[in-house]
């Protein structure tokens, strides 16, 4: 990894970078990735190494598993970047995270311990569980629609009493959608009328960042408030409010309220363009965050530390 820039901003993967084999180059490679895995282990009660190398997918892919197979990933290769990279760490400015990798984010600043931060995420991993458990939900990517008009499908498609609304902003044609699965079936050809080019349905439990985790976030609410938060040492910036953030006890709110908010990721790295990122890493699995950074503006340099399905990052 090399980026020639004086300025960088760090950003980690949510749920959906999961693949089998995930943190494997990590934890052959890297004794620290390795004890980080066998820590993660212990607090969790499973194997987490075993279920990220081997699976199987079906597993890893269940809300409850992957968001702490994915913070773990993230935080072992932000150890191995320290060891490895210095000079690139030294040059970090801010940090930010896509949904549940605003949690490796707050860790990577200092915000949380490890221990405590991958308390919450389990606990928020089982919540978010539990509430699609209760409504038939889910989410699809709708690829070529700018948000103004995706609005109006999403309201032209939803009857009374059903949940449909844009929840994952990723980036300019990208955005990602949240409702009860009656809502999402009648979606594709609506959105393909009005101008869509796909609608691709994903692979979550539910409705995420809608009001129907609102059981959920009343469920981390009382976990994050247990929770010691420590000042932080870099800014990270929120997927709530897309705003820069110093004070790590801002997040005891801003945690709970992201499961039930849209996720403003195109809000959130323009930000950090603006207080002067001039370029991003994606630290952990996957390659989804260069993906969108560079539909955001192309001339942003882009690199990746971790894991990727084809290989080191």
């Amino acid at each position: 990894m090399s980026l020639d820039v004086d300025s960088i901003g760090l950003v980690f993967p949510g749920q959906g970078a999961q693949f089998p084999g995930m943190g494997r180059w990590l934890i052959d490679n890297f004794p620290v990735a390795r004890d980080l895995y066998v820590r993660a282990s212990d607090l969790l009660s499973y194997d987490l190494i075993e279920l990220s190398i081997w699976g199987p997918a079906n597993r890893l892919d269940a809300t409850e598993f992957s968001q702490p197979a994915l913070f773990v990933s993230s935080m072992a290769a932000a150890e191995v970047m320290r060891l490895e990279q210095p000079e690139a760490i030294a040059k970090v400015k801010a940090v930010a995270g896509l949904s549940l990798g605003e949690y490796s984010a707050i860790c990577f600043a200092g915000g949380l311990d490890f221990d405590s931060a991958l308390r919450l995420v389990q606990r928020r991993g089982q919540a978010m569980q539990a509430a699609a458990d209760q409504v038939q939900s889910g989410m699809a990517s709708v690829i070529g629609m700018e948000l103004d008009a995706l609005q109006a499908v999403c309201d032209q498609v939803k009857v009374a009493g059903e949940v449909l609304q844009p929840a994952n902003i990723l980036c300019r044609g990208n955005i990602a959608v949240s409702g009860h699965r009656t809502a999402l079936a009648r979606l594709d050809s609506v959105a393909t009328a009005a101008g869509a080019s796909r609608v691709i349905p994903l692979s979550v439990a539910g409705a995420f960042h809608t009001e129907l985790m609102n059981p959920a976030a009343a469920a981390l609410a009382e976990a994050v408030a247990e929770a010691s938060f420590m000042p932080l040492t870099l800014p990270v910036f929120s997927n709530v409010d897309a705003l820069i953030h110093t004070d790590s006890s801002d997040f005891k709110s801003l945690l709970s309220r992201q499961l039930v908010s849209p996720v403003l990721w195109e809000r959130c790295v323009t930000a950090m363009i603006e207080y002067g990122c001039k370029g991003f890493v994606e630290v952990g699995s996957g390659k989804v965050l260069r993906g969108t950074i560079r539909r955001i503006d192309r001339k942003m340099p882009v690199d990746g530390f971790g894991d990727a399905p084809d290989g080191p990052a």
